[in-house]
């Protein structure tokens, strides 16, 4: 009796430990994480136009890294349609105006004797003209109009107007990276007072 007793209790230590493995395979894992804001997403992703044409794809390639919410030049309609996804998942997005709708005040007009006369004579309808905005930055616009005195540049995003398809995959989900320190001030050359001083 004390030999089957024995037994009896080694079961239920072994059945104990069976249990207790089983608890710690249940703990949550990486397949768990979603999307949502904060988050640092990569994606796979094929960009469709309204022809049906492929326009881009990173297939293959690097994948496409973003913060989820921070605004970082992905379509709004975009982040919203991947919230919720985990890793691994597919998903095809059909968006209309996804970059917005075409802004009739987004088209400039530039006097042509502003723009150097051998460079003139090589623009066309389509050509990309180097531009400067009013707080320094350098862009490139495309013509949309060549009129008697002026040339018209169209300032809207390319995509802006168009319905285009997103087939996207979640390939990793990582927590937002943590925030820097701030930088302790250099300290001053010698026989230079710190900054601020007299």
């Amino acid at each position: 009796m004390r030999a089957r007793f024995s037994a009896a209790v080694l079961g239920v230590a072994v059945f104990r430990m069976f249990l207790s493995a089983g608890a710690t395979a249940a703990e949550p894992s990486k397949d768990d994480k979603v999307v949502k804001d904060g988050m640092v997403i990569s994606l796979e992703y094929t960009l469709i136009g309204e022809d049906g044409k492929v326009m881009e794809s990173n297939r293959g390639k690097e994948p496409l890294k973003y913060i989820q919410g921070e605004k970082t030049g992905m379509p709004p309609g975009l982040e919203k349609e991947l919230v919720g996804m985990k890793i691994g998942q597919e998903k095809h997005v059909r968006l209309e105006n996804a970059y917005g709708a075409v802004n009739p005040q987004a088209f400039q007009e530039i006097p042509k004797k502003q723009i150097p006369a051998n460079e003139l004579k090589q623009i066309r309808v389509g050509s990309m003209v180097p531009l400067t905005t009013p707080n320094g930055q350098e862009i490139s616009a495309p013509v949309s109009e060549i009129k008697e005195k002026t040339i018209v540049v169209n300032l809207n995003h390319p995509m802006a107007g168009k319905t285009l398809v997103w087939v996207v995959k979640v390939l990793d989900i990582q927590p937002p990276p943590p925030p820097q320190a701030a930088q302790p001030a250099e300290p001053a050359p010698p026989g230079k007072p710190p900054q601020g001083g007299r």
